[in-house]
């Protein structure tokens, strides 16, 4: 984390926005959803940290832990239905509500769509746009319980706004999942329901997810690292940090955002302009 932006974390920090809540956080093994969940409990949060690798989440729950905050490490494969409905039960049951949700686990692949396979193709779906559908699902269940309602927020991407060539698998999950979250956002507003569903939309960010794409696997080797890489990268913009994107979410999950839902935030320094 750069040091600058660490320091404006822990400004914003001192007027806590989630105290009382129980936030449920995928993907928090690592970039984005790390990120989220420290933030979420800086802000007072018992937050429950939520990922299919389990010592990566052990990590994220001792980072938040350390200092003094509540954290709840879970193991948690989005793309299972029983899982989904495991976690979220014995949330509540040891919680007594869910408040916020942010489906934030996902994917990338990049390949021309003659050269993918289908198996790629129905990868990626099932983890971005499946897991956020049954995340969603039990959620709102749960938060039709209880009077206070509650915030979903919804990973999505700036390659669902603009597209990228070879990764149609990944642009058109992300896509997906914008024009799900408006769906059922007027869904809980038409039923009367107190629960917002928002999405947020980065652009390039400095996560793992990188590590995984071949050509960014070429540029470490080509330029001897992955900052080095990330360098290359940037010279048409730099990426953002993961907890740029944190503060965002912080926002549409907070009691601030209470009459915003349905909308897509887009954080990307200007690329899908």
């Amino acid at each position: 984390m750069a040091p600058e932006i660490d320091d404006k974390l822990q400004s914003n920090s001192r007027w806590p926005r989630l105290v009382g809540k129980v936030a449920l956080v995928t993907g928090a093994g690592s970039g984005i959803g790390r990120a989220t969940a420290i933030l979420f409990a800086r802000h007072g949060a018992t937050t429950v940290c939520a990922d299919i690798a389990a010592a990566s989440t052990q990590e994220t729950a001792t980072a938040i832990a350390e200092p003094g905050g509540k954290a709840l490490p879970v193991h948690l494969d989005v793309c299972s239905e029983s899982n989904w409905e495991t976690a979220v039960k014995d949330i509540v049951a040891s919680q007594d509500h869910l408040d916020i949700l942010v489906n934030c686990a996902g994917v990338s692949f990049a390949a021309p769509v003659t050269e993918m396979p289908l198996d790629d193709w129905r990868r990626v779906m099932a983890m971005n746009l499946e897991g956020t559908f049954l995340g969603t699902k039990h959620a709102i269940r749960a938060m039709r319980q209880q009077a206070a309602g509650g915030s979903i927020v919804n990973v999505s991407s700036a390659s669902g706004i603009k597209a990228s060539a070879g990764a149609s698998a990944y642009s058109t999950s992300k896509a997906a999942v914008c024009m799900f979250t408006k769906a059922v956002a007027k869904e809980c507003k038409e039923r009367g329901d107190n629960i917002r569903l928002n999405t947020v939309c980065p652009g390039g960010v400095k996560t793992p997810l990188w590590k995984t794409m071949p050509f960014f696997q070429e540029l470490m080797v080509r330029h001897g690292s992955e900052e080095a890489a990330f360098r290359a990268l940037e010279q048409s913009g730099r990426f953002a940090e993961p907890e740029e994107i944190a503060l965002a979410i912080l926002y549409l999950a907070s009691d601030e955002a209470r009459f915003v839902t349905g909308t897509d935030l887009i954080i990307d320094g200007g690329y899908t302009l």
